[in-house]
């Protein structure tokens, strides 16, 4: 294993234990400002992800293509369906101060870390893919995985809101 790679999984790590303690944190405290928060990942990572693309775009000697469209399709496919599987684990309830909070489910930490695994070990499934096509690949779905459960939770939490 290189360097790199070790990197990239350190950094894993952290976000993974970034993301469970900030959700256990979080269960004491309500959510404020109309739940507006929730859409804060989806508008960064389109700007984060377009950044992204533009410098794959303009890396030297190496013509920057699109992988084919399955392949686009397949990715997206997947993740809709592990932003599914978060939003079915995520849940919000009005407690009886009148403010949401969001579910404690003892299970959110195991779907969280099985996600992670499952993207690592397809990524080491395709790093046969050049790596462009495996950048963008991976950005098309995790932006739709983000998309899939935070406008989602977003609604949930709404709705729960005016109930």
């Amino acid at each position: 294993m290189n360097v790199e790679t070790l990197i990239g999984y350190g950094i894993g790590a952290v976000i993974i234990i970034l993301v469970i303690w900030l959700r256990t944190r979080g269960k004491s405290r309500p959510i404020r400002n109309k739940g507006i928060g929730m859409l804060t990942p989806v508008v960064l990572l389109l700007v984060v992800f377009g950044f992204s693309i533009s410098s794959l775009t303009h890396i030297p000697d190496h013509p920057f293509h699109l992988p084919a469209l399955w392949e686009i399709l397949c990715a997206g496919v997947l993740g809709v369906g592990l932003g599914s599987i978060m939003l079915y684990h995520t849940g919000y309830e009005k407690r009886e101060d009148g403010l949401v909070y969001a579910k404690k489910n003892k299970n959110f930490k195991y779907v969280l870390i099985a996600i992670i695994v499952l993207r690592v070990a397809l990524s080491q499934y395709f790093k046969s893919l050049d790596y462009t096509e495996f950048t963008l690949l991976t950005m098309v779905m995790a932006y739709l995985y983000i998309c899939v459960w935070r406008i989602g939770s977003f609604l949930k939490y709404r709705r729960v809101a005016n109930f």
